[in-house]
């Protein structure tokens, strides 16, 4: 049997493939029999909870200063004398965050950096276009205290989260550091209920 360059013969165990320049019935065929080449693979390291508590940890500090850059802005556009009262008191309270987000990086023996949080970003966004959109009505002052409490809200998720995971891995001091933070998330996330229900909701409606 006389095979041409490039076919194939297909027996029982096996794929044989004449490759001959010149393949004829005098030439000797050469049978190769290739097994599966499985590629080497390297198992990755397997994650802990101490590295998504570091991750974590990044996202907030990331998310903290973001917020301190807003907070200002958020106070000049604010029409209500009390709810600009209340941004200027959180921008002081949040220098105090990242004061201790940068002591639970020294516990942790790290050095404090953040990670881009794309649902920060996006929150304060909504609050951006709420300031240019609102601008010089009535609404405004209820879209800020809106738009500050979406912050508060993401902010509490996150400290509650580090607290409970501090206390898993041991970390008592930052365990008691992100209670204190989350104390006054909590209480500036009332006073912004407080402020909307009996104030900027009723100018707005």
């Amino acid at each position: 049997m006389v095979i041409g360059r490039g076919q194939m013969v297909i027996g029982r165990d096996q794929i044989v493939i004449a490759w001959g320049r010149n393949f004829g019935r005098h030439d000797p065929l050469q049978v190769q029999r290739r097994q599966s080449e499985i590629p080497e693979t390297h198992e990755m390291a397997e994650k802990q909870l101490d590295d998504l508590f570091l991750e974590t940890l990044k996202d907030i500090y990331y998310a903290e200063r973001q917020i301190l850059k807003a907070l200002p802005k958020m106070a000049k556009a604010a029409t209500s004398p009390e709810l600009r009262a209340g941004f200027e008191q959180h921008h002081t309270e949040t220098e105090g965050h990242v004061e201790r987000l940068e002591r639970v990086f020294e516990l942790l023996g790290k050095t404090p950096r953040g990670k881009t949080c794309d649902a920060i970003l996006g929150i304060l966004d909504e609050g951006k276009s709420i300031m240019d959109e609102f601008k010089g009505t009535q609404a405004l002052d209820a879209g800020l205290a809106a738009a500050a409490q979406a912050v508060e809200h993401y902010e509490i998720a996150r400290y509650g989260t580090l607290r409970s995971w501090a206390k898993q891995l041991g970390h008592t001091e930052a365990a008691d550091l992100f209670g204190q933070t989350l104390a006054e998330e909590e209480a500036t996330d009332k006073k912004l209920t407080q402020l909307a229900t009996s104030v900027v909701n009723k100018k707005a409606a």
